[in-house]
């Protein structure tokens, strides 16, 4: 590789994903293991199995990351450590990527010697709170999918020495931001911050009498535009989302993505570059926000949407078949029907069938789209074949007895009265004495009271704060100081840059801490207290303070988000009621720059504001928030993952 290109990285699911991007040329490939991997629905890895292909990547002078980003709750931080005992002294891979700062301490115990990555899990913002980040000796950002091209030049010329960036190029788009999203966790228990997304965004709603797929988006493409990359020496990775995906998609993306870094001067390679995303069968693809001056949005308001190659249409009635708009080869496997929409099955394919073909299917589906959804040409599978004739016997691997050590628990006042914390929009006219009160912050938004509030008053700043934002934040901040303001809580520990060391900053329920470990690195980052994650399950919540070196706080009730996003359906409006299959109601709010998704029922733990702070929690946060007339109210309120538990 040209040391002055940026790598392309490669996703692997499985060893055959692996192997196809060894045979592609990708510079590294990224994987999970069984467990503690944000994709748990891929195959993953077992460790002999991974250290295996490591050895065969490190012969080709290739690199290998490997994703342990999950959340951690308390319990976990035993068998993690263990695993990455394990995965240090077995495969030793180049990089671990992580979201959960208790990683990094982790890596130090373990003796981890890779280098750190942090996941676009940990929505990284503000700018120059990549300091922060280079001080706990993170390597590179992953950063958010949703940065233009301009923004991400705006981070990378406020990067300190020795950290470097990693840009998304292709694959998959989440509707939310990554890392600020609990919407499959409000439903059950099933976390996206723990690789158990159930995918709410994917289902269609209901909305003026009919269903359409309102936040279910394309696919991420920026194809020939990621040459506009190369002229920002901090971007040293295009990374190509897809664990998910089979070998056939990560040989021809990583192709694809290999010609237009290196020779995507050339008119002819381009064209070559674009026929071989084509052949990745995604979801139609969009650049998305890559051209800040013409974004596109990559949502439309449609009956369904789905991924793979559109091949034909059910007919026949009692003797359905499809006739084929593309050739079909033996090993392809189709779709019939959407992935969102329900009753969709899987078909392989025995024997070629040439275009124009007919197609028998095992059953009625009349008038459903069919879709090419991985393919396994045979001259792929015979480059397989070679690359797997050439990986070593995998490893032993041996069993770990680390046991991390804990920061010291620090009493936090058990006996103390419960302070409540009311956390406004818009401060009431006739503010109470009794009690804290919160302000959600926006540059402008301390005009609209009194300055004799300013120091009464908890500032909590928002989930991500964008880089054309950053300005604006940190002048407007630094005059609520100035003027008397002095306690703030934050969206994201790195936003912790934006306030003065004269300050009292806790980290917010967005920064999702959920561990010891997690809350002492935030301690180490100026941080004085902490409002633990609100995905936590009653066992997690109750056992948390007892190992806490931090005050806690909790979000005990109000309107939790679904998550945020930075886009919207056209479609859809401010209030307006939308509807999933399930009869589950959803709600959209813009709010400076961000859509907060809610549901139509408020959380509401006071029925164990006792238990909580003999626990040990401090502070009682509620969250109030305007909920329209036009949205149906939901009279019981959820208790979130308090009883069902959090997979």
């Amino acid at each position: 590789m040209n040391t002055n290109f940026p790598e392309i990285l490669a996703p692997a699911g499985d060893s055959e994903s692996f192997l196809a991007a060894l045979a592609a040329g990708a510079d590294a490939v990224y994987c999970g293991l069984k467990h503690f991997s944000a994709r748990m629905e891929a195959d993953n890895f077992a460790l002999a199995e991974l250290a295996a292909l490591t050895a065969l990547a490190h012969e080709e002078g290739r690199r290998v990351y490997v994703a342990m980003n999950t959340l951690l709750k308390p319990g976990d931080l035993s068998p993690a450590g263990r695993l990455l005992d394990r995965l240090a002294r077995v495969v030793a891979p180049d990089a671990l990527i992580f979201q959960d700062m208790a990683l990094v301490e982790l890596t130090r115990q373990t003796g981890f010697e890779g280098e750190l990555h942090l996941s676009t899990l940990a929505a990284a913002s503000p700018s120059r709170g990549m300091s922060l980040a280079a001080a706990m000796g993170i390597r590179r950002v992953v950063l958010p999918r949703e940065l233009s091209l301009d923004e991400i030049k705006t981070v990378a010329r406020a990067l300190p020495p020795g950290l470097e960036l990693e840009v998304f190029v292709h694959g998959a788009l989440c509707y939310a931001v990554s890392g600020r999203c609990s919407w499959s966790s409000l439903l059950g228990g099933k976390s996206g911050l723990r690789g158990r997304c159930l995918q709410p965004c994917r289902r269609r709603y209901h909305r003026k009498g009919e269903f359409a797929s309102l936040f279910s988006c394309d696919d991420l493409g920026i194809g020939v535009l990621a040459r506009l990359l190369l002229a920002v020496p901090a971007v040293r990775a295009w990374k190509i989302e897809g664990r998910r995906k089979g070998p056939h998609f990560v040989f021809h993306t990583v192709r694809a993505y290999q010609l237009i870094r290196d020779q995507g001067h050339d008119p002819q390679a381009r064209r070559e570059a674009e026929d071989l995303l084509v052949l990745a069968l995604g979801r139609p693809q969009t650049r998305y926000r890559f051209l800040g001056h013409k974004p596109r949005s990559p949502l439309a308001v449609r009956p369904h949407t789905a991924s793979g190659l559109l091949v034909g249409m059910v007919q026949g009635g009692a003797k359905p078949h499809v006739v084929l708009r593309e050739e079909l080869l033996p090993g392809d496997l189709l779709r019939v029907g959407v992935e969102d929409a329900g009753g969709a099955f899987t078909i392989p394919v025995r024997r070629a069938i040439p275009k124009g073909g007919r197609l028998d299917l095992p059953r009625p589906a009349q008038g459903k789209p069919v879709f090419l959804i991985d393919r396994r040409p045979p001259e792929l599978g015979r480059i397989l074949r070679q690359w797997r004739e050439r990986l070593p016997e995998p490893p032993q691997t041996p069993a770990s007895s680390f046991c991390p050590t804990v920061p010291a628990y620090r009493p936090q006042g058990r006996a103390s009265r419960p302070v409540a914390m009311e956390v406004w929009r818009r401060l009431p006219q006739n503010l109470g004495r009794q009690g804290e009160h919160g302000i959600w912050f926006s540059p402008g938004v301390e005009r609209r009271f009194s300055r004799t509030l300013f120091r009464r008053l908890w500032w909590w700043l928002p989930p991500i704060i964008w880089p054309e934002e950053e300005v604006p934040y940190a002048e407007h901040l630094a005059d609520i100081e100035r003027l008397g303001g002095r306690r703030f809580v934050l969206g994201a520990p790195w936003q912790r840059a934006l306030i003065s060391a004269r300050s009292e900053a806790w980290a917010g329920p967005f920064c999702h801490l959920a561990n010891p470990l997690a809350l002492a690195m935030v301690e180490r980052l100026g941080c004085a207290g902490a409002f633990v994650s609100p995905e936590l399950d009653a066992e997690s919540f109750l056992a948390l303070p007892t190992t806490s070196p931090l005050p806690l706080g909790i979000v005990q009730g109000g309107m939790l988000p679904a998550c945020v996003a930075r886009i919207r359906a056209d479609a859809v409006r401010d209030g307006e009621p939308l509807t999933s299959p399930k009869g589950e109601v959803f709600w959209t709010q813009l709010h400076g720059g961000l859509f907060w998704v809610y549901p139509n029922w408020e959380l509401d733990l006071s029925p164990y504001q006792e238990t909580l702070r003999r626990a040990g929690y401090r502070v009682f946060a509620t969250l109030h928030e305007w909920i329209p007339k036009t949205v149906p109210r939901k009279e019981r309120a959820g208790l979130w993952n308090w009883e069902v538990g959090l997979v």
